[in-house]
């Protein structure tokens, strides 16, 4: 009998995306990869909630478990779509299909939700000073220990660099 799993279209690749320069990196990381391997990519924005990081509170404009004017949501996923779109324009051709979901949630769950269907799980790494570049932020720490696919923490650049 053979156990091995039959093997589908590959999923798409899903990033995390809060609006910082280390999810920018996490985007563009995305990106390319996804070029290599045909794919899609599910740019992720994680809003509200209790635990919701600092970063997604300051993209968003919510905070605690407090519901957002629909206009706010939409203005965020216009937000975010743009920014995916510019750094997809930055990385060039082929252009990769991409996907936009801005999902209510502590980040690590929407993303770890947004996943099931993923090949591989990119975010970036958060921090500031010499300590911050060799440490990972609570999400990323969070998906390494529960993901259930690959995962790239995409580390900090140069300060100011995008790519």
């Amino acid at each position: 009998m053979n156990t091995t799993p039959a093997s589908g279209p590959p999923g798409p690749i899903v990033v995390g995306t809060d609006g910082s320069e280390h999810a920018r990196r996490a985007v563009l990381f995305a990106l390319r990869e996804a070029q290599l391997r045909g794919v899609g990519v599910r740019a992720v924005c994680a809003f509200g909630g209790k635990h919701a990081e600092p970063a997604a509170r300051a993209v968003t404009g919510w905070g605690g478990g407090g519901e957002p004017a629909p206009h706010l949501r939409d203005s965020v996923a216009r937000d975010v779509t743009d920014s995916v779109e510019e750094l997809r324009r930055q990385v060039g051709e082929p252009y990769v299909e991409i996907e936009v979901r801005c999902e209510r949630g502590r980040p690590t769950q929407v993303l770890l939700d947004a996943s099931q269907d993923a090949d591989l799980l990119v975010v970036g790494s958060r921090g500031a000073g010499l300590w911050g570049r060799l440490s990972l932020g609570s999400t990323s720490t969070e998906i390494v220990h529960h993901a259930h696919l690959p995962v790239v923490v995409v580390p900090p650049g140069p300060e100011g660099t995008t790519g």
